[in-house]
């Protein structure tokens, strides 16, 4: 049953309770934005640049050294040389094809994409220095997989709801305080990392998430709330100097090493090149969070993601082609993001996810996005058919 607002009157996360009282108080706090923290970083230099062309050429992953993902669709002379030798056998996946076969614009893309990807980079802020772009862009796609968990298992107490319901509880926590996006995709990261290497109890498990939320928030935001206003919004189920030691604990699990580049900024990134209207943005946004309430999605990489709630959000809203948004979808379906497999497997769970998300108890994300800010896109009628559109059974 959906509800009509975030405020409730119980502090802990019972279980055995329905959804409406077991949330913690959220009382009003204000906080201010964040400081861009990007940092130029050193890579090597690009080989990205124009070739001669051959008739026997094709499109084909080039690999990086620090992770089994592609950067960026390469070209390779050998159509015959596969990447199953580097112990990368799953079929490339391309958002847009229909590039193969035209050789002489094949050529260009590598280019084109350079000057978009810093293009996009510096109108979203992400950049100081135009000069760093294309190598902050070589290092997202290098460096997402660090911190990427390699299985779904959890704690054998801790199960999916469980987990759904302390997360649309952070959901809830993170909107009461007005932190930036980036800070709420590194507090899950934190709460799936930490729930691997910390053995913690099911009464502590929202201590464990609001520690979280104030780590990310360390990292991202630029004013902090004190403690005591954390132990206030958990209705003082926990004291100052548990919270404290629930931080060190958790810190030293993770050798702090607090790292992360979110699905967010892949999104954006993509939905800038390819042109997106500002409504399949607001879509792919709202598709991309329900994303942190099924624990199925812990395992793939932020491209991934971000690539798949790009493609269902084309295909719920239906918007009209026009010539230049399928050119500029065409260069952004240069970046690899993964395999078919793992694509439609990301799009067939949060189909599911959506086309149930207003029936569900965990619905913080669902009534977020059904403000005038986002468009209402959560009450889009096409979320409904998202299910007989991808053949999945709901």
């Amino acid at each position: 049953m959906a509800r009509t607002g975030f405020c409730d009157s119980k502090p802990l996360l019972d279980l055995h309770k329905k959804a409406d009282e077991r949330r913690a108080p959220l009382r009003s706090w204000y906080a201010c934005g964040t400081i861009n923290r990007w940092q130029p970083v050193e890579v090597e230099e690009s080989r990205m640049v124009p070739v001669k062309m051959e008739p026997d050429r094709r499109w084909e992953r080039r690999l990086s050294a620090q992770t089994n993902e592609s950067i960026i669709m390469g070209f390779n002379e050998d159509s015959l040389t596969d990447t199953a030798a580097d112990g990368c056998v799953e079929e490339s996946m391309l958002l847009y094809p229909q590039l193969q076969g035209f050789h002489s614009l094949q050529a260009l893309v590598p280019s084109l994409l350079r000057h978009e990807v810093e293009t996009a980079l510096e109108k979203l802020d992400l950049i100081w220095d135009r000069t760093f772009a294309w190598d902050m862009f070589l290092d997202m796609m290098r460096t997402q997989a660090i911190n990427t968990l390699p299985s779904t298992d959890l704690p054998r107490h801790f199960t999916d709801a469980t987990r759904s319901v302390l997360v649309d509880w952070l959901i809830q926590v993170h909107e009461m305080m007005h932190f930036q996006e980036e800070t709420l995709y590194l507090a899950i990261n934190l709460l799936n990392r930490s729930l691997r290497v910390i053995k913690v109890t099911t009464v502590n498990l929202q201590l464990l998430g609001m520690v979280c939320v104030f780590l990310a928030a360390k990292k991202e935001e630029c004013l902090l709330p004190e403690v005591s206003g954390l132990c206030y919004l958990m209705d003082h189920t926990y004291t100052k100097h548990q919270l404290l030691r629930m931080e060190r604990k958790v810190l030293l699990a993770l050798k702090f090493d607090l790292s992360y580049c979110p699905p967010l900024h892949f999104l954006l990134l993509l939905a800038s090149i390819a042109r997106c209207s500002a409504k399949v943005v607001w879509m792919a946004r709202y598709l991309l969070e329900l994303s942190l309430l099924e624990s199925q999605c812990v395992v793939f990489l932020p491209l991934q993601l971000a690539g798949s709630v790009l493609c269902l959000s084309r295909q719920i809203l239906q918007e009209p082609l026009t010539p230049e948004g399928e050119a500029a979808w065409c260069l952004a379906s240069s970046v690899h993001v993964g395999s078919e497999t793992a694509l439609l497997r990301i799009m067939h769970t949060l189909a599911g996810a959506a086309a149930k998300a207003h029936t569900r108890e965990t619905c913080a994300t669902f009534i977020k996005f059904s403000s005038p800010e986002t468009m209402y896109v959560s009450l889009h009628p096409g979320l409904k058919n998202i299910a007989a559109l991808l053949g999945v059974c709901t």
